[in-house]
């Protein structure tokens, strides 16, 4: 009787934990800087925060419209696409940074090409209007004296437009890619020059955001979830084969190939984070704001002072 009790006891504890996990389901990409997200799930370290998290492979694209749906609570994406996706009523608000680049995101263009100012009247491939990858050619068109309109857009997602890259498609100029697909043409140069990156240019940065009900809802799953991630951080210092073979296995490449792609961001650990929000995060929404206003991918600016909440990296 007593060993009966104790496993009766013993499951209702299970049960009890079970429900005591908050279910928050997350947007996101490949992307290798949105990784920890994943080895923060597949660690178990949300779920040591009381977390049950599913991660859901949804193209920046189409990202807020599961937000919109209430398909997913919480998303990863840049800075910029915040902006936009809250100037087309769609409300959210970030509450962790996720990474930096440092050479992650770039500009690759065929042979010939040797300046940013030659892709006058040329082909780019690049995501829709709204994504990191037609932001990210906006600002260095621009940065060079161009704009979109000085150039014709294929819509490509990021791994489609490396692979055209690296199979020579014809007519294509340049591409707008990143890591891991950036390492692919990297690897073979004959396919192309990566003539630009985020080290040269450096805006792309990744935040976490939610919906506003959801924060509201749940504040102490929002902290959960930051204090999962900077836990994910911590462990790829401290275990990093480890960390790099579970990262690599989500997107199909060794720990060793992982790692090479990794070398080209920054993780953001939360003493970062908390000097991020302290000044960088809104100096860089409002210059965003400005371009992607100019760039006709909003038709105003939102209030800029709403988009973040930082009480969750403290």
């Amino acid at each position: 009787m007593l060993k009966k009790a104790l496993t009766v006891i013993a499951l209702t504890a299970v049960a009890v934990a079970a429900q005591a996990q908050t279910a928050v389901s997350v947007g996101m990409s490949g992307w290798t800087g949105f990784a920890p997200l994943t080895l923060a799930k597949e660690a178990g370290l949300f779920k040591k925060h009381g977390l049950d998290v599913t991660i859901k492979k949804i193209p920046q694209k189409d990202r807020h419209l599961a937000l919109a749906s209430g398909d997913i609570q919480c998303a990863a994406t840049t800075v910029e696409t915040w902006i936009v996706w809250t100037a087309n009523g769609i409300p959210t608000t970030q509450i962790f940074q996720l990474d930096k680049s440092y050479g992650a995101d770039g500009m690759v263009v065929k042979p010939g090409i040797t300046k940013i100012a030659d892709l006058k009247g040329k082909t780019v491939a690049a995501s829709a209007p709204g994504t990191a990858p037609y932001f990210t050619l906006a600002w260095m068109l621009k940065k060079n004296g161009l704009s979109v309109k000085d150039v014709k857009v294929v819509n490509l997602e990021p791994q489609a437009a490396a692979n055209a890259m690296i199979a020579g498609t014809a007519g294509l100029d340049a591409a707008m890619t990143y890591e891991p697909y950036l390492s692919a043409v990297r690897a073979k140069p004959e396919a192309g020059t990566i003539i630009a990156t985020t080290l040269d240019y450096p805006m792309i940065m990744d935040t976490f955001g939610c919906t506003p009900k959801f924060l509201a809802e749940n504040p102490k799953a929002a902290k959960a979830l930051a204090d999962g991630y900077f836990d994910a951080v911590a462990m790829i210092q401290a275990e990093p084969q480890k960390a790099f073979g579970i990262m690599g296995a989500d997107v199909k490449q060794t720990a060793e190939k992982f790692e090479g792609s990794q070398k080209y961001l920054r993780w953001q650990d939360r003493a970062a984070n908390q000097t991020f929000f302290a000044g960088e995060h809104a100096a860089f929404s409002k210059e965003a704001a400005e371009l992607l206003l100019e760039a006709g991918i909003i038709r105003q600016i939102p209030d800029l002072s709403k988009l973040a909440d930082t009480q969750f990296i403290r």
